[in-house]
């Protein structure tokens, strides 16, 4: 077998990814450049197969294509690159709305399938719509609410092709892939309710690379939003709230950018998107991040690499941050009154800060999360491997 350790071999893996558009900076590609360069690092083989909405852009017609790839499930295939590379492993990060989805019944190996978000369950990919979570797809099986809400973009004709192509356990990825990768246990069960089963699902956590953890920092007496300024995150809600005598930064990008601004108070600093440096440096003065996420989404890169740097989190319900938070000792979950919980914040924070930092470094490290995907390839492998067996004996 390629990439047997007994033998020296290194594995081999192939990452497949359609990048999100530069315009609107994504978490989830900085996610997948971050993993291959650590899997590298750990001595595997890594090839990337890729495509990339800034290129697909230029052409005119983009739009009319990518809406008939998702609606269809047609369109751009990395079979050939992978038949050419050969790898042990096929690790699919997203094929959103580059790549076509019928490839994969196409391809004998072992394949991971890593869940991001919620796109094969809900068209607007975050179970979220007019300031709740929202099921309301997944508990009718079917996304045609999605497309009476517009809830892909506001509008109903950009949902039109998402809702065609929400199948839930049926998506032709989740069918076929031998694992799957849910961020939290949260979105695990989420994944099992729409039918994929649990004892398929995986959950690894993101982590922050070796060469970008944070150095601890002494904390500050004021509280840091950093994050895309965008409804499912809280932040408008979050500014609108803020109290009188206390200082807020926000830090950040996104379409509501506008909204926050003219919201702010007197302690609310709206300061922009910042480099990577500044940010580390807001952090390590923050008294808290204040992550107000309104979706099911958990600890995102910016509450992990705000644990780097010892400074805790207050996180709201119902998103998964909020209890994992307070099951990891790491901040506070947010109430309905915000000065209550400022007030116990500013009181537990200070002291919490060295345990953060501990946390971090034993969850949220690249090496914890190499050990752990190893782990997730192997299972996929055993689990091809058992039905490549069982295939042959009938």
């Amino acid at each position: 077998m390629v990439g047997d350790p007994s033998e020296g071999t290194p594995m081999r893996v192939a990452m497949v990814h359609s990048f999100y558009t530069s315009r609107q900076p994504s978490g989830e590609n900085d996610v997948v450049n971050q993993q291959i360069a650590a899997l590298r690092r750990t001595g595997m083989e890594v090839l990337l197969v890729a495509e990339r909405t800034d290129e697909r852009e230029r052409d005119p017609l983009n739009v009319v294509r990518a809406a008939l790839t998702v609606a269809t499930g047609y369109g751009q295939s990395p079979l050939a690159a992978l038949r050419d590379f050969a790898p042990d492993v096929v690790h699919v990060h997203n094929l959103f709305p580059n790549f076509g989805r019928r490839w994969v019944r196409h391809w004998d190996g072992p394949l991971v399938a890593h869940a991001h978000n919620y796109r094969p369950l809900c068209p607007g990919g975050t179970l979220y719509r007019d300031g709740h979570v929202c099921t309301l797809c997944l508990d009718r099986g079917n996304a045609v609410p999605s497309v009476r809400h517009g809830c892909y973009r506001g509008s109903r004709a950009a949902t039109v092709p998402l809702a065609l192509s929400t199948k839930f356990a049926a998506d032709p990825l989740l069918a076929r892939a031998d694992r799957v990768i849910a961020l939290t246990d949260a979105m695990r069960q989420f994944y099992a309710r729409g039918g994929v089963p649990s004892e398929r699902i995986d959950v690894v956590e993101n982590f922050i690379p070796s060469s970008e953890v944070p150095d601890p920092g002494p904390g500050g007496d004021y509280w840091l939003y950093a994050g895309r300024l965008t409804s499912e995150k809280g932040v408008l809600e979050l500014v609108r709230e803020w109290p009188p005598g206390r200082r807020l930064v926000v830090a950040g990008s996104g379409p509501l950018a506008d909204d926050v601004r003219a919201a702010a108070g007197p302690g609310v600093e709206v300061v922009g998107q910042q480099t990577r440096e500044d940010l580390r440096a807001l952090m390590a003065g923050a008294l808290g991040l204040v992550f107000p996420s309104r979706w099911i989404e958990g600890l995102a890169l910016v509450a992990l690499e705000a644990l780097g740097a010892g400074t805790p989190v207050l996180a709201w319900h119902p998103a998964p941050a909020a209890s994992l938070v307070q099951e990891l000792g790491v901040g506070l979950a947010g109430g309905n009154d915000l000065i209550a919980t400022l007030e116990r914040a500013e009181a537990a924070f200070p002291s919490l800060r060295p345990h953060c930092r501990q946390v971090f470094e034993t969850h949220f490290t690249e090496t914890a999360w190499a050990g752990a995907i190893r782990a997730v390839y192997d299972q996929a492998r055993r689990a091809r491997s058992e039905a490549t067996d069982l295939s042959g004996q009938r």
